[in-house]
């Protein structure tokens, strides 16, 4: 190449080129100052460039160096120096020895769910540092995660990122980025967030898995369509990681889990002390593909033997018990609550686990405005029933679990169980509203945690949101019953001084995709007094 041996700046001297996208070349160089290995990125340069649209990409370049040097962790590509070069301004960065993520999931690659989960731990821990700094990645992509040869794990090119405070470099209806990982919410036209950061976490962490982008069409257009209206087709390879990467790639941003949730969910799936090491491709031959897994010297624990439908890794359990305990002892509302409650966990049999439900925060309809305040029609292939006072959508085939059309004496619970009798949902009236709904959750939380009927229990989700202009909180947890694992969600609103509402549904994990949709249907069709 012509550009090999020459000299950036005075100081800087391609060495070989390392990479080569839509924007610009990157390099390997040598700092003849300092004496170290660095990577040199060069821009493109079309000659049909206007003055503008050549202006704008200057400032790219220039944001990329301040945002990315406005961060400083191990998982993020360090920036040395921005010089300019025959006019144009180059990106002097660390060197890392390292292919891409995308360059080992190409023709359909996979990682399996150990590794994929390794991989998105240092992309997360990337985004929560970039984050912390005002700084949103906005082009998340197996392309621009480096996986260097010692496993480490960088998310590198912030070439269009954009730091909090800062004016968009973005013509209006323009939307910046790869379009296999670019948020709904971003196709929709709205503002980027850090959530939109998370979903294309999220679609990476899918490919890794499924070797194929989540939403992936024939066309740039079919893709965009599809992330902005499709439901997700479910991973199948994913593992432990599914009830994830789906919470991430949710459409509406609020109910994708937050940076610290997501941390904290990837730390489950591997935790034996293994690095997966890829070999750094040389630029002159064919591809490999193989890895190496390298043991460290404290051995790992055995591994439970895989089975067909993989489950996630269970500690040891706690001796089973046949039933809930009696409720604490408690009044008016919070009573009959928590019965409805023991109630729903002693036919499941739940308990903890890493999947998260996202803030309702009062329904937020696909485009982004206030939902109506009139629920949803009785959708297709399901009834209208009637207790307590109140109304909503109940699927076809689904039979009350008592008698009166679901009610459960003493508990103010309507009760509905699908043909399996595994799936269940629920509504509660109460006749007075919790005066802070996420302090009545936790109360219910605390007398399920000290009954010891669970094998294991961890909070997956509890926060405050509103629902129909009313304070509301919203609970789940998933875990995993003597037989099985499941997953259960629970909202409860109401305003204080009148009656407290919650809908609840709990179903096994294998069929959530499936079962999942059901509360949202009845959440939006309830009709109260």
């Amino acid at each position: 190449m012509s550009d090999v041996g020459r000299l950036i700046a005075g100081r800087y001297r391609l060495a070989e080129q390392i990479g080569r996208g839509g924007m610009g070349t990157v390099w390997r160089a040598e700092d003849e100052l300092l004496g170290r290995q660095v990577a040199v990125k060069q821009l493109h340069v079309s000659p049909h460039l206007s003055e503008e649209e050549l202006t704008t990409m200057h400032e790219r370049t220039r944001r990329e160096a301040r945002s990315a040097a406005r961060i400083t962790h191990p998982n993020v590509v360090v920036v040395h120096d921005v010089v300019d070069d025959e006019g144009l301004p180059c990106i002097v960065m660390e060197y890392v020895p390292s292919t891409t993520l995308g360059d080992v999931l190409k023709e359909g690659g996979t990682l399996s769910p150990d590794e994929t989960a390794r991989v998105g731990r240092g992309m997360i821990a990337a985004l929560r540092a970039a984050h912390a700094a005002g700084v949103l990645h906005r082009d998340v992509k197996p392309g621009n995660v480096l996986l260097g040869k010692d496993g480490r794990v960088v998310l590198t090119d912030f070439g269009i990122a954009m730091a909090t405070g800062t004016s968009t470099l973005t013509k209006t209806g323009e939307v910046v980025g790869s379009i296999d990982y670019i948020a709904p919410e971003r196709v929709r036209g709205r503002r980027p967030g850090p959530a939109s950061d998370l979903w294309a976490l999220g679609a990476t962490l899918y490919q890794a898995v499924e070797g194929r982008a989540p939403f992936r069409k024939p066309t740039p257009i079919e893709t965009g369509y599809a992330i902005a209206v499709d439901p997700l087709e479910p991973p199948r390879r994913a593992g432990s990681l599914a009830p994830l990467i789906e919470a991430l790639l949710e459409k509406e941003p609020e109910r994708r889990p937050t940076a610290e949730e997501t941390e904290r969910a990837l730390r489950g799936p591997a935790s034996e002390p293994e690095t997966t090491v890829y070999p750094v491709q040389d630029q002159t031959s064919a591809t490999t593909r193989t890895t190496m897994v390298l043991k460290t010297a404290a051995a790992p624990a055995p591994k439970p033997p895989r089975q067909q439908d993989p489950t996630p890794p269970t500690p040891t359990p706690f001796p089973p018990v046949a039933s809930l305990p009696e409720a604490p002892k408690a009044s008016g509302a919070r009573k009959a609550r928590w019965t409805a409650i023991g109630t729903a966990l002693a036919i499941v049999v739940v308990a903890g686990g890493v999947y998260v439900w996202k803030q309702d925060n009062d329904n937020p309809s696909a485009s982004g405005s206030a939902p109506s305040a009139s629920p949803s029609p009785v959708p297709e292939g399901y009834r209208l029933v009637s207790s307590l006072g109140v109304s909503f959508p109940v699927p076809d085939g689904w039979k009350a679990d008592a008698d009166k059309e679901g009610l459960v004496d003493e508990t103010q619970e309507i009760r509905y169980l699908d043909s399996t009798k595994m799936a269940r949902l629920s509504v509660n009236v109460l006749d007075f509203a919790s005066k802070d709904q996420v302090s009545h959750f936790k109360e219910v939380e605390a007398g399920v945690k000290s009954s010891g009927t669970f094998l294991e229990y961890q909070r997956t989700r509890l926060q405050a949101t509103r629902f129909r202009g009313m304070p509301a909180a919203i609970w789940e947890f998933r875990g995993k019953g003597r037989a099985r694992w499941f997953r259960a969600i629970d909202l409860g609103f109401g305003k204080e001084g009148d009656k407290e509402y919650a809908i609840y549904l709990s179903a096994p994990e294998d069929q959530w995709s499936r079962y999942r949709p059901i509360f949202d249907k009845v959440r939006d069709g309830i009709r109260l007094p």
